[in-house]
């Protein structure tokens, strides 16, 4: 089995060197273990650190992209690389790397298909009290959103199999922590969570400029992800309340219209209507979202069939590579 452990970095030169020379080179289960830097068109000398750290793949992106598409361009190179196991840390030697072992157990014995590192968020010392509650809101929303239980929704270190990373599809701009576990839960894929320790901080979060930064994204990020996944279920409850309200204002008009309890209800029976007419072109709305979603789901699948070829066609390559042992250099 070949694991790849990936680090997405942007600027990461001062502390990437540290990060690596802390990574396992050796791990029970695992005959072969590599590194995949993801230089996210950063300014400073990060993919040169990397090389000059040993690192067997550099992934260099032209311009800055953000973390989620540093991630997913680490999954796709990693895939071509032949890797069976990726584990995704972070370049600021947040987490502890001793518990790369612990993290990939689940996988290892056939228990999950995702593993997740689970920081303890709500008694994390690093974090502030503010912090500790929006992240332990956030693991709230998206255990509702995916009916898997998340004790940790924004934890970046975590392993994932060669088959659920080859479905994995990252379309967020922000990040890729939710997004990737409410797929995970529609697919009904096993999700795994394990204690692991952190460091201490190195730098401030690059994603959590201030409050409001953070809930707007992360919420817009749930939101979109929870919609296109589920979107039947979205448009049903926006439906009912609409229809709701409007049954609830015809009935008070015909109440008062024929107990003769006052006039100039007129207002409430037109809003009433439109309450109605909207509740119901909503719930057709949402009828034809889930028709597009059954149809989002075969061209997923055709194009899971096609990254999985292409893999497997890219293999003697990456083998044949691996025997330079040099870096290699994407663009």
């Amino acid at each position: 089995m070949k694991l790849i452990i990936q680090i997405p970095c942007y600027n990461e030169a001062e502390t990437l060197a540290h990060t690596i020379a802390a990574l396992p080179t050796e791990l029970e289960g695992v005959e072969v273990v590599e590194y995949l830097v993801v230089d996210d068109g950063s300014s400073d000398e990060t993919a040169a650190v990397a090389q000059a750290s040993g690192v067997q793949h550099i992934v260099r992106l032209q311009q800055h992209s953000g973390l989620a598409s540093a991630f997913a361009a680490g999954l796709e190179a990693c895939l071509k690389q032949g890797a069976d196991l990726i584990v995704n840390t972070d370049a600021d030697n947040q987490y502890n790397a001793e518990d790369i072992q612990h993290l990939i157990e689940p996988i290892l014995r056939g228990q999950a298909q995702i593993s997740v590192g689970d920081r303890g968020v709500a008694t994390l010392e690093s974090f502030s009290p503010g912090k500790r509650v929006l992240q332990r809101m956030g693991s709230w929303v998206v255990t509702r959103a995916t009916g898997i239980r998340t004790p940790d929704a924004t934890s970046g270190f975590r392993a994932i199999n060669r088959e659920a990373a080859l479905r994995t599809l990252v379309l967020s701009e922000y990040s890729y922590t939710l997004e990737t576990l409410i797929q995970a839960g529609a697919r009904r894929m096993a999700v795994a969570y394990v204690p692991v320790r952190t460091n201490p901080q190195t730098r401030p979060s690059r994603l959590m400029r201030n409050i409001p930064h953070y809930l707007a994204n992360s919420g817009q990020t749930i939101l979109r992800a929870y919609t296109m996944y589920r979107p039947l279920r979205v448009f049903i409850l926006i439906s009912l309340a609409l229809l709701l309200g409007g049954i609830f204002l015809g009935v008070r008009f015909l109440y008062f219209r024929f107990t003769n309890q006052g006039t100039g209800n007129i207002q409430s029976l037109i809003l009433a209507a439109v309450l109605l007419i909207v509740g119901f072109q909503t719930l057709l709305i949402g009828l034809l979202a889930d028709l597009i979603g059954f149809n989002r789901k075969m061209l997923e699948e055709v194009l899971y069939r096609l990254r999985r070829q292409e893999v497997e066609e890219q293999q003697p390559q990456a083998e044949e590579r691996q025997d330079d042992r040099q870096p290699e250099i994407e663009i």
